[in-house]
């Protein structure tokens, strides 16, 4: 006998998703993206989005006498209209036992329209077919969304398994190890270099931090270097991940990029 709503149709998929033990590792795409302002300090931005950015800055600087407009710009970066894209780097697990590997692909430069598109393009091929799933540090309040709304200015479409607009729970395809590693706690907020630290995994943060980025962009113009940082990025998610499923860790020598 079937029994009326809630045990039939999408609540099934709900069921499947969140009691799938353990997830297919091979249909998970890690993913990470380092943002910078779109200008090199305050004194570039244009009249119009100086107000703006002004008006914004209002709230970040209460109770903060030691800052200005001037001075938090650089924290522009994070706030997708303000900010743009220059790195997006991939990772996907391939092999089995100890021929399992993580192979990484990264899109960057400083046009941040091709940069989405090319990710977009890799993005819909790879999720054709069988259901597959995105992964990120934070990524549902960051990562994920700052991407569809920099594809939005960008006039580009979203992928579909990127886009969770409109779709119920159960429909989103989105993991995230910090939503993960939370339990329920939705007070927790832990950083991915914590979390790493206290998983016993080398932390990604051995050269820059996120808050190094904009300088090393905008005054180094080393795109290479942040490239390289964000690699680390995910390759510390994946690990992360793989200890949170109880799998074995990646040795360094079983990682590869691809160009």
């Amino acid at each position: 006998m079937e029994i009326p709503g809630i045990l039939t149709g999408d609540f099934l998929i709900l069921v499947t998703i969140l009691f799938m033990t353990p997830y297919p590792l091979h249909n998970i795409l890690f993913l990470d993206i380092e943002t910078v302002p779109q200008h090199p300090s305050f004194e570039l931005v244009p009249n119009d989005w100086k107000d703006l950015w002004t008006k914004k800055a209002e709230a970040l600087l209460r109770n903060r006498e030691d800052e200005t407009t001037e001075s938090i710009y650089p924290r522009a970066g994070i706030y997708a209209e303000f900010g743009k894209i220059i790195c997006i780097s991939c990772g996907v697990l391939q092999g089995t036992g100890d021929q399992k590997k993580i192979v990484l692909k990264s899109f960057a430069g400083d046009n941040e329209k091709i940069v989405l598109h090319e990710f977009s393009e890799m993005l819909k091929k790879w999720s054709a077919g069988e259901q597959k799933f995105l992964c990120a540090h934070n990524g549902k309040e960051f990562d994920f969304p700052y991407l569809c709304r920099r594809l939005i200015i960008n006039g580009l479409p979203i992928p579909g398994i990127l886009n969770a607009s409109g779709k119920k729970p159960w429909e989103v395809s989105h993991l995230d190890t910090m939503e993960l590693w939370k339990f329920g706690d939705f007070k927790s907020y832990t950083s991915l270099n914590l979390l790493a630290h206290a998983l016993g995994i080398a932390t990604p943060k051995d050269d820059i931090d996120g808050s190094m980025v904009w300088e090393v962009y905008w005054k180094e113009k080393n795109t290479d270097r942040i490239v390289t940082y964000c690699q680390k990025d995910v390759i510390t998610v994946v690990q992360i991940f793989l200890r949170m499923q109880g799998e074995p860790l990646i040795k360094n020598e079983n990682i590869e990029i691809k160009s």
